[in-house]
């Protein structure tokens, strides 16, 4: 990933206020930033959601097993206490 120094971003900015106007930059760094805050948060929900999904589908997947294994664990304990 590059990675962006201190006097690149400073050029990009003199560059955006003399395109955008210094009138108008404050107005769209503010957008700037809105626009950011939405996407992370819908980023963070989707995340969000992914991993539910995968909880829930871990939990139907192991539920059967963990049943199975509360039965058989007092068979199997029992079976080795006979041995000893």
């Amino acid at each position: 990933m590059p990675q962006i120094g201190w006097l690149e971003l400073l050029i990009v900015v003199i560059i955006a206020i003399l395109v955008i106007g210094p009138k108008d930059f404050p107005i769209v760094l503010s957008k700037l930033g809105t626009w950011t805050s939405t996407i992370k948060k819908y980023f963070s929900d989707v995340r969000s959601n992914i991993n539910e999904i995968i909880n829930i589908n871990e939990k139907k997947i192991l539920n059967p097993l963990t049943e199975k294994n509360k039965t058989l664990t007092p068979k199997v304990n029992k079976k080795l206490n006979e041995k000893k």
